[in-house]
């Protein structure tokens, strides 16, 4: 039982360590724990730019860190701005755009993260972008993180400590 206390206690710090977090720990479980904002329903204007996400793929939990890649597709005549790309976490919509920016690549194709880390558990990521005529786009991407990371590291301290 200590041995796998011990894991635990490795593998979250390890996990915790891997890279500068985008959100806290207290900022997720504010979110997840906050009740819903009133928004009302509305359509995207007809030529508002596209935000398309090709990774990660949401068809399974992602483990940390991941990659991120949002592609931009503007509606002709119109170029999207990536000065105006922003980033809201949670149902609190903290403003996280500059924690993306540092570790992020943004131009008028799209958004380029090689190693987004967050905690485990539900996140909440709103995107705003705008283009040359002033249309606005949002696109709202849920993420799950899994257990993959404490479950490797804990793997690797099996297979060190039993050889």
């Amino acid at each position: 039982m200590k041995i796998i206390i011990t894991l635990l206690v490795l593998g979250l710090s390890a996990n915790a360590f891997a890279g500068q977090l985008l959100v806290s720990v207290d900022e997720m479980n504010a979110s997840n724990n906050a009740k819903p904002p009133f928004t009302a329903k509305s359509v995207a204007p007809k030529d508002a730019p596209l935000i398309e996400l090709s990774a990660p793929k949401l068809s399974a939990p992602v483990s940390s860190p991941t990659p991120i890649e949002l592609k931009f597709q503007p509606t002709p005549p119109s170029a999207v701005k990536p000065e105006t790309f922003k980033v809201l976490y949670g149902s609190f919509e903290i403003d996280i755009t500059k924690r993306i920016l540092n570790v992020a690549k943004v131009s008028e194709a799209g958004v380029n993260v090689q190693e987004a880390s967050l905690p485990k558990g539900k996140h909440k990521l709103l995107m705003v972008v705008d283009d040359t005529s002033g249309a606005e786009e949002t696109r709202l991407l849920n993420l799950r993180l899994s257990d993959m990371e404490l479950i490797k590291n804990l793997m690797e301290f099996i297979v060190y400590k039993y050889r």
